[in-house]
């Protein structure tokens, strides 16, 4: 072998095989709106979280009246990824949904091309600050509604009147147990970034 050959010889098939394209999306919302079960359920890796118990102090802060058998929740982030084809890869990151851990959404989110915002309608006034949050970073976004217990208390249209969010932001109603559910949400998510950067 003279110095200039490679060690390692590649076929043509090899050469052509790329690893998939890297993207980044958020998983937003209140405390207690599916955040950590949304990545759990979609992740084909074990997800990293960063539970901690709920203190009696934490409780007295927290609101858990619509939310009785949570026991931990979310003091950093939530991290998983799923592959959805041969040519891209999303890396989802959950941001903590209390709003005394809002100091770490700006490192959580920055490189992000859109993020999910979900909803308890139960809780409507919980998700504010998210939606706030993506409106005036000009982040893509779409708004997915959780059926707790297979209900909702309010309709698709009486959720976007709420948030007052335009049309052109999506709300949809899904399941953050359901694998499917949350892969249909998080394509709708990368169906408006795309149209971001074509627009």
């Amino acid at each position: 072998m003279t110095p200039t050959e490679p060690l390692v010889r590649h076929t043509a098939d090899q050469a052509a095989v790329r690893p998939p394209l890297p993207v980044k999306l958020v998983i937003a919302g209140g405390f207690g709106v599916g955040k950590t079960t949304a990545v759990g359920a979609i992740s084909e890796i074990e997800p990293l979280t960063t539970e901690a118990a709920i203190t009696e102090v934490a409780a007295g802060v927290d609101d858990l009246s619509h939310t009785p058998r949570k026991t931990t929740t979310t003091v950093a982030m939530d991290f998983g990824c799923i592959t959805i084809d041969p040519t891209l890869k999303l890396y989802l990151f959950g941001t903590p949904g209390q709003e005394r851990f809002g100091f770490m959404w700006d490192d959580i989110v920055e490189g992000a091309v859109g993020g999910l915002v979900i909803v308890d309608t139960r809780r409507l006034d919980d998700c504010y600050a998210a939606v706030d949050y993506f409106e005036h970073r000009r982040i893509p976004f779409a708004v997915a509604v959780n059926a707790f217990d297979g209900r909702v208390a309010h309709t698709l249209e009486e959720v976007r009147w709420a948030l007052d969010v335009s049309e052109g932001v999506p709300v949809l109603l899904f399941d953050a147990r359901e694998r499917g559910s949350v892969r249909d949400a998080l394509l709708v998510v990368l169906e408006q970034a795309l149209a971001r950067t074509e627009g």
